[in-house]
């Protein structure tokens, strides 16, 4: 039964399956590294913007990329019929519509360095963001993203592409467990260094 649903001799199923865990992982050993030794920002003459930057178009470059491998990886899974018509081309196009107004807004409301990782860079925002989309959801770029997988799946019939968005969710809770503390931690020890001055 699974082998009709899953082609688990395809080798670009597992390169995608290894792209999606190694970005969250490999931003947030990048990330703490960066604040606590600075590597990136010693590498560019100690300007935290322009490291930030950097790391900022290589997240960027390494999403797209990963978003290709998943696009190929679901080409070579059988496609069966997941919804009839015409909500087979309707709930994924609105899904992935408003996994995209969830990415966009949150990097709208957060602004390059807020979304990129900045506060490891020391990059601080003054204040928490409580507008949309954060008013809607606690992390609404990762909802998003797990959402446009979701449809992108749907879009190609392929209930492959399903079982891995469930492992992307699975990667990004994971990742915020590490994630969410850590950055905590930093406005927690700015205030602490605040209330001492």
């Amino acid at each position: 039964m699974l082998s009709s649903l899953v082609n688990t001799s395809a080798t670009s199923l597992y390169i995608s399956l290894f792209s999606i865990a190694f970005n969250p992982t490999a931003w947030n050993i990048v990330a703490r590294n960066e604040y606590r030794n600075k590597s990136i920002t010693r590498f560019f003459g100690g300007n935290s913007y322009y490291g930030c930057y950097f790391l900022t178009v290589l997240i960027f470059s390494f999403g797209i990329l990963r978003d290709h491998l998943y696009q190929q990886a679901l080409k070579d899974q059988p496609r069966i019929p997941l919804l009839p018509e015409p909500y087979a081309t309707m709930v994924p196009a609105i899904m992935f519509v408003i996994g995209q107004v969830f990415v966009v807004t949150s990097t709208y409301a957060l602004g390059i360095t807020g979304t990129f990782l900045g506060d490891y860079f020391g990059i601080l925002m003054d204040h928490r963001v409580e507008g949309f989309p954060f008013n809607v959801l606690r992390d609404p770029m990762y909802v998003g993203s797990t959402l446009c997988f979701a449809a992108t799946a749907l879009w190609y019939e392929c209930p492959a592409g399903l079982l891995v968005t469930l492992y992307v969710y699975i990667v990004y809770v994971i990742a915020l467990r590490f994630e969410g503390p850590f950055t905590d931690m930093i406005y927690l020890n700015r205030s602490e260094k605040k209330k001492d001055q």
